[in-house]
């Protein structure tokens, strides 16, 4: 998936508010971009940052940039807009370039399920199971290679959870994806310190029949596709 518009380079000045960030621009200038990120994004809002924004024309939006990218001093990226990672899996799951999914033709986003909630994605297929696919946005990093999620206190996490879990108890196939935004990721753990009570309802979905898996992404400031699949570790 290409950005709608090609992105510019600039450093972070801070973020603020949840979704604001001051950035400044090769050209001198400062400008306020809009975070579609409302996580801690520990590790990527440091000031100085190399950031890429993607500028928009659009005059229904109030702000005219959007922060998509952290460039690493390595060399890798990080995507933080968290609207991204589904954008981009419904265009792979229709391709049917998901190798655990691979044999759904159809694909619906949103579809509501559990108690006032709605699933990522319902993937259906003549002769199977009914598939109800939850996406995760991974963007933490603590330790070389390794991604964790989540990067802070989420219930609405934990009650997806739960209702995944309901799901396959139904009998329908459940399962929980974690996209990677990270190009230096190699495997994929649980945060369990930043959230023990999340860590326990994917462990106890887990136990009721929910799938888990992990991919990660290819990303550049051209654009962002699927990666491969990468190992993923629960909590001991």
């Amino acid at each position: 998936m290409r950005f709608n518009t090609p992105l510019i380079p600039a450093r972070l000045i801070r973020r603020y508010k949840r979704f604001l960030a001051d950035a400044l621009l090769e050209d001198g200038r400062e400008v306020v971009a809009h975070c579609a990120n409302p996580g801690s994004m520990m590790g990527l809002a440091e000031p100085g940052l190399r950031i890429w924004l993607e500028p928009n024309d659009d005059p229904k939006k109030k702000l005219k940039f959007g922060w998509r990218l952290v460039e690493h001093e390595n060399g890798h990226f990080t995507g933080v807009d968290t609207a991204l990672p589904n954008r981009m899996l419904k265009a792979a799951l229709i391709a049917r370039e998901v190798p655990a999914l691979a044999d759904y033709p159809n694909v619906r986003a949103e579809v509501k399920y559990g108690e006032k909630s709605r699933v990522d994605f319902l993937l259906q297929a003549e002769g199977l199971l009914d598939a109800y696919v939850e996406v995760k946005s991974v963007t933490l990093s603590r330790s070389p290679g390794i991604s964790e999620f989540p990067d802070s206190v989420t219930a609405r996490g934990a009650r997806h959870m739960a209702e995944l879990a309901a799901m396959a108890a139904a009998g329908h196939r459940a399962m929980v994806l974690f996209l990677v935004q990270r190009t230096d990721a190699r495997e994929v753990r649980v945060a369990a310190d930043i959230d023990p009570a999340y860590a326990a309802a994917l462990t106890q979905a887990h136990a009721a029949g929910v799938e888990i898996i992990a991919h990660g992404t290819s990303i550049t400031p051209g654009g962002v596709t699927l990666g491969p699949q990468l190992p993923f570790s629960l909590p001991s």
